[in-house]
């Protein structure tokens, strides 16, 4: 028996060594990715003079820094389960200034916040939600209706939009087979023709059979070239790049695809899962969505633009809370979605690196629906966002959820921009 608990003992020791060096090691990839990242911006900037590039020389050892965090041999991970897929870093922009769910308009219609480039398009519905419809051959391009039609990205902004995937074998319908692609298509800020003024395309490419995949096709900053790159997507291991549990795509359900485009880093994202990663892009001015195919049961749903990104901290010192629109529910519900856990544990760290700080969280609604429904359902959100801070490991003594349903809007609620910004969390500093 005393044998038994020993070994027992040194395998719960091994597994306990294994998990401490994999998250060792992950801390030092993580920090050394930081360090990339800064050092190509310093670069750009003119930033890096002699002395930073032989402070940097001295500092930077990542051979020996992920040497020593490596568990014992016979115990090392795989590389790819280290870098992995399932890295999720998105955060929306802070100023929403373009947001279109289609809530109001009519089916049948072209709805009215669009012009259209190419083909045809319409107000359609799938699974009781509304979208830009490609019906008929499946073709069209529609682009947002700006001011500025060919230049109205600003340098920093996030891009958000769903997409319906259907299960293989749901459709009857003989035209859901063949080769379908819906593009989200970059302008270099001329005008739209024929594609000669792109500067990028994220392609997603499906077929009635669930054979899937992301192509992206995105310009360097001197237009000298693309960087291209395609991962498949299939909805079964057959297909996919990914094994069944780390796949992005949730058949039978709305995905949620965003781009983060940061001055020259661009990167996209499919359910909070990134798979696009470019450290220097050509800035785009513009975006459109065309899709080409014979697929009717296609389309684009609840698509919301924003500028900036402000750091936390610098929130927090500036204005005495953090207004968030990362944090996400299920319609009608005060379940969390998978993605809002990225700007939880932001905020998690937030917390843990400043002992001090207190929190009332508190949940907004826009002026949709009653306030018997709204009053209570923010306070749900706010309890459900207080305990997942919990798990993180901050104190509950710390923060205070009080749901403020649809009485203190930060916009009209007569437009879906103000509709847009009324929705949102803010941690207020105690």
């Amino acid at each position: 028996m005393l044998a038994l608990a020993l070994t027992s003992t040194a395998a719960s020791a091994q597994g306990l060594l294994r998990n401490l060096g994999e998250r060792a090691k992950q801390a030092v990839e993580n920090k050394l990715g930081e360090k990339v990242e800064n050092a190509v911006n310093d670069v750009l900037d003119g930033k890096l003079g002699k002395k930073d590039k032989q402070a940097n020389k001295e500092e930077a050892k990542p051979q020996e820094e992920i040497a020593a965090a490596q568990p014992a041999a016979g115990n090392a991970a795989k590389k790819s389960v280290d870098t992995g897929y399932a890295k999720s870093d998105f955060v929306p922009g802070d100023e929403i200034f373009f947001e279109d769910d289609f809530a109001d308009e009519k089916l049948g219609e072209f709805p009215s916040r669009w012009d259209l480039v190419d083909g045809y398009a319409e107000v359609g519905s799938i699974e009781g939600r509304k979208i830009i419809a490609f019906t008929d051959d499946g073709s069209g391009a529609v682009i947002p209706l700006m001011k500025e039609q060919n230049a109205f990205l600003p340098d920093v902004f996030t891009l958000e939009y769903d997409v319906f995937l259907g299960v293989p074998g749901d459709y009857t319908d003989d035209r859901e087979s063949g080769s379908n692609t819906l593009s989200l298509v970059f302008g270099n800020g001329g005008a739209i023709d024929n594609g000669n003024n792109e500067c990028g395309t994220v392609e997603f490419y499906y077929r009635g059979d669930g054979s899937s995949s992301i192509r992206w096709s995105i310009m360097r900053p001197d237009a000298s070239n693309y960087l291209r790159g395609e991962k498949e997507l299939g909805l079964n291991d057959g297909f996919s790049d990914y094994n069944g549990q780390d796949n992005p795509l949730k058949p039978g359900e709305w995905n949620h695809f965003a781009i983060s485009f940061n001055k020259r880093a661009f990167k996209g994202y499919i359910n909070g899962m990134r798979i696009i990663n470019i450290p220097i892009a050509f800035a785009p001015k513009s975006f459109w969505f065309k899709h080409s195919g014979n697929y009717i049961y296609s389309g684009v749903g609840n698509v919301r633009l924003a500028q900036g990104a402000v750091p936390l901290y610098d929130r927090l010192a500036s204005e005495g809370k953090i207004v968030t629109y990362a944090i996400t529910f299920e319609t009608g519900k005060a379940d969390l979605k998978p993605e809002s856990m990225v700007e939880i544990n932001r905020i998690a760290q937030l917390m843990k690196d400043n002992a001090g700080v207190e929190f009332e969280v508190q949940g907004h609604c826009d002026a949709t629906g009653s306030d018997a429904v709204n009053d209570p359902l923010s306070q749900k959100r706010a309890e459900a966002i207080v305990a997942a801070l919990v798990e993180q490991g901050i104190a509950s003594a710390r923060l205070t959820p009080v749901g403020k349903g649809s009485h203190q809007p930060i916009a009209s609620n007569s437009t879906d921009e103000g509709r847009a910004k009324n929705r949102r969390v803010e941690f207020v500093k105690k």
